[in-house]
Protein backbone atom coordinates (compact mmCIF):
# COMPACT_ATOMS: atom_id res chain seq x y z
CA UNK A 1 0.00 0.00 0.00
CA UNK A 2 1.43 3.37 -0.95
CA UNK A 3 -1.14 5.47 0.94
CA UNK A 4 -2.00 6.11 4.52
CA UNK A 5 -4.37 4.47 6.39
CA UNK A 6 -6.28 6.16 9.09
CA UNK A 7 -8.08 5.27 12.15
CA UNK A 8 -10.19 7.20 14.09
CA UNK A 9 -11.17 6.26 17.54
CA UNK A 10 -14.88 7.04 17.92
CA UNK A 11 -16.63 6.41 21.19
CA UNK A 12 -20.24 5.64 19.30
CA UNK A 13 -23.11 4.06 21.75
CA UNK A 14 -21.91 5.93 24.29
CA UNK A 15 -21.94 8.97 26.38
CA UNK A 16 -19.54 11.30 24.83
CA UNK A 17 -17.70 14.40 26.00
CA UNK A 18 -19.20 14.30 29.66
CA UNK A 19 -16.91 17.40 30.34
CA UNK A 20 -19.41 19.76 28.31
CA UNK A 21 -22.57 18.71 30.20
CA UNK A 22 -22.65 22.18 32.17
CA UNK A 23 -22.04 23.59 28.45
CA UNK A 24 -24.14 21.64 26.61
CA UNK A 25 -27.14 19.45 26.80
CA UNK A 26 -26.55 15.45 25.64
CA UNK A 27 -28.48 15.98 22.65
CA UNK A 28 -26.05 19.61 21.82
CA UNK A 29 -22.85 17.27 22.86
CA UNK A 30 -24.22 14.15 20.41
CA UNK A 31 -24.68 16.50 17.49
CA UNK A 32 -21.25 18.53 18.19
CA UNK A 33 -19.18 15.46 18.25
CA UNK A 34 -20.98 14.13 14.99
CA UNK A 35 -19.87 17.22 13.82
CA UNK A 36 -16.39 17.01 14.74
CA UNK A 37 -16.19 13.66 13.44
CA UNK A 38 -17.32 14.51 10.24
CA UNK A 39 -15.11 17.15 10.04
CA UNK A 40 -11.94 14.95 10.19
CA UNK A 41 -13.10 12.65 8.23
CA UNK A 42 -13.81 15.13 5.28
CA UNK A 43 -10.24 16.74 5.84
CA UNK A 44 -8.62 12.72 5.75
CA UNK A 45 -10.53 12.35 2.51
CA UNK A 46 -8.99 15.46 1.06
CA UNK A 47 -5.69 14.70 2.33
CA UNK A 48 -4.06 13.16 -0.95
CA UNK A 49 -1.95 11.15 1.32
CA UNK A 50 -4.61 9.30 2.76
CA UNK A 51 -5.63 6.25 1.20
CA UNK A 52 -8.47 5.10 3.49
CA UNK A 53 -10.64 6.15 6.34
CA UNK A 54 -11.43 3.71 9.27
CA UNK A 55 -13.31 4.03 12.41
CA UNK A 56 -12.98 2.49 15.24
CA UNK A 57 -15.54 2.05 17.37
CA UNK A 58 -17.78 -0.20 19.47
CA UNK A 59 -21.31 0.34 17.21
CA UNK A 60 -21.46 1.39 13.42
CA UNK A 61 -20.62 4.67 12.48
CA UNK A 62 -23.20 6.47 10.19
CA UNK A 63 -20.46 7.95 7.81
CA UNK A 64 -20.45 6.96 4.15
CA UNK A 65 -17.04 5.71 2.52
CA UNK A 66 -15.88 4.98 5.78
CA UNK A 67 -15.05 1.02 7.12
CA UNK A 68 -15.85 0.38 10.44
CA UNK A 69 -13.68 -1.50 12.63
CA UNK A 70 -15.89 -3.34 15.64
CA UNK A 71 -14.09 -1.65 19.17
CA UNK A 72 -14.81 -4.91 21.59
CA UNK A 73 -14.40 -3.19 24.87
CA UNK A 74 -10.55 -3.74 25.68
CA UNK A 75 -9.74 -0.26 26.15
CA UNK A 76 -8.36 2.18 23.59
CA UNK A 77 -4.67 1.29 23.36
CA UNK A 78 -4.83 -2.13 23.37
CA UNK A 79 -8.12 -1.95 20.43
CA UNK A 80 -5.46 -0.12 18.72
CA UNK A 81 -2.70 -2.11 19.10
CA UNK A 82 -5.10 -4.95 17.50
CA UNK A 83 -5.82 -2.80 14.76
CA UNK A 84 -2.91 -0.73 14.10
CA UNK A 85 -0.41 -3.35 11.91
CA UNK A 86 1.21 -2.68 9.10
CA UNK A 87 2.57 0.25 7.17
CA UNK A 88 1.93 4.00 7.10
CA UNK A 89 -0.96 4.03 9.69
CA UNK A 90 -2.61 7.21 11.48
CA UNK A 91 -4.11 7.83 14.24
CA UNK A 92 -6.02 11.00 14.72
CA UNK A 93 -9.02 11.93 17.35
CA UNK A 94 -12.08 13.04 16.19
CA UNK A 95 -12.39 16.35 18.15
CA UNK A 96 -10.52 18.27 15.89
CA UNK A 97 -12.57 20.82 14.57
CA UNK A 98 -9.90 23.17 12.86
CA UNK A 99 -8.33 20.27 11.11
CA UNK A 100 -7.47 21.02 7.56
CA UNK A 101 -5.98 18.51 5.15
CA UNK A 102 -2.58 19.91 5.03
CA UNK A 103 -2.05 19.53 8.13
CA UNK A 104 -2.45 16.19 8.00
CA UNK A 105 -0.25 16.10 4.76
CA UNK A 106 2.37 18.31 7.23
CA UNK A 107 2.15 15.49 9.76
CA UNK A 108 2.43 12.42 7.23
CA UNK A 109 5.38 14.16 5.40
CA UNK A 110 7.54 14.12 8.80
CA UNK A 111 6.12 10.98 9.60
CA UNK A 112 7.86 9.21 6.61
CA UNK A 113 11.25 11.44 7.33
CA UNK A 114 11.16 10.68 10.94
CA UNK A 115 9.77 6.99 11.22
CA UNK A 116 6.86 8.34 13.08
CA UNK A 117 4.98 11.46 13.83
CA UNK A 118 3.42 12.79 17.06
CA UNK A 119 0.81 15.79 16.96
CA UNK A 120 0.59 16.66 20.93
CA UNK A 121 -2.59 18.49 22.12
CA UNK A 122 -2.53 22.34 22.64
CA UNK A 123 -0.60 22.09 26.45
CA UNK A 124 1.39 19.47 25.43
CA UNK A 125 0.50 16.95 27.84
CA UNK A 126 -2.04 14.86 25.14
CA UNK A 127 -1.12 13.35 21.69
CA UNK A 128 -4.21 13.90 18.84
CA UNK A 129 -2.36 12.46 16.24
CA UNK A 130 0.20 9.58 15.84
CA UNK A 131 1.15 8.68 12.57
CA UNK A 132 3.75 5.28 12.14
CA UNK A 133 5.39 4.35 8.70
CA UNK A 134 5.88 1.12 11.28
CA UNK A 135 3.07 0.34 13.16
CA UNK A 136 3.53 -3.83 13.76
CA UNK A 137 3.89 -4.75 17.06
CA UNK A 138 2.87 -0.84 18.30
CA UNK A 139 1.02 -0.31 21.40
CA UNK A 140 -0.17 3.22 21.94
CA UNK A 141 0.05 5.21 25.11
CA UNK A 142 -3.19 7.45 24.78
CA UNK A 143 -5.17 8.42 27.52
CA UNK A 144 -4.19 11.17 30.03
CA UNK A 145 -0.37 12.20 29.74
CA UNK A 146 0.00 10.72 26.92
CA UNK A 147 2.71 12.65 24.95
CA UNK A 148 4.98 12.29 27.15
CA UNK A 149 4.37 8.43 26.71
CA UNK A 150 4.80 8.77 23.20
CA UNK A 151 7.49 10.63 23.18
CA UNK A 152 9.63 7.99 25.66
CA UNK A 153 8.09 5.26 23.29
CA UNK A 154 9.58 7.01 19.86
CA UNK A 155 12.17 9.31 20.82
CA UNK A 156 13.04 10.18 17.35
CA UNK A 157 9.69 10.51 15.82
CA UNK A 158 8.82 14.33 14.61
CA UNK A 159 6.80 16.49 16.97
CA UNK A 160 4.05 18.72 14.49
CA UNK A 161 2.42 21.41 16.35
CA UNK A 162 -0.36 23.17 14.26
CA UNK A 163 -3.34 24.85 15.35
CA UNK A 164 -5.71 22.49 13.70
CA UNK A 165 -4.09 19.15 15.25
CA UNK A 166 -3.61 20.82 18.82
CA UNK A 167 -7.47 22.32 18.94
CA UNK A 168 -9.33 19.70 20.67
CA UNK A 169 -12.74 19.80 22.50
CA UNK A 170 -12.93 18.50 25.46
CA UNK A 171 -13.90 21.14 27.86
CA UNK A 172 -16.31 24.44 27.87
CA UNK A 173 -12.94 26.48 27.04
CA UNK A 174 -11.61 24.33 24.90
CA UNK A 175 -14.72 24.98 22.79
CA UNK A 176 -15.26 28.10 23.60
CA UNK A 177 -11.30 28.56 21.85
CA UNK A 178 -12.48 26.28 19.38
CA UNK A 179 -15.39 28.65 18.41
CA UNK A 180 -13.14 32.19 18.58
CA UNK A 181 -10.48 30.01 16.70
CA UNK A 182 -13.12 29.91 13.57
CA UNK A 183 -14.48 26.18 13.65
CA UNK A 184 -17.21 26.87 11.62
CA UNK A 185 -18.09 23.21 11.50
CA UNK A 186 -19.03 23.34 15.24
CA UNK A 187 -20.81 26.78 15.31
CA UNK A 188 -24.19 26.45 14.09
CA UNK A 189 -25.85 24.01 16.49
CA UNK A 190 -24.28 25.26 19.78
Amino acid sequence: MTGWRAIIPLNLGRERKTRLAGRLSASEREHLVEAMALHVINQLRAAPSVAEVRVLSPAKPGFSGVQWLKDTGDGLNQELARVLGGERVLVIHADLPLLAANEVEALLREAVDAGAAIAPDRLGTGTNALALTQATSFVPAFGEGSFARHRALLPNAALVERPGLQIDVDTPEDLELALKSGATSIACPI
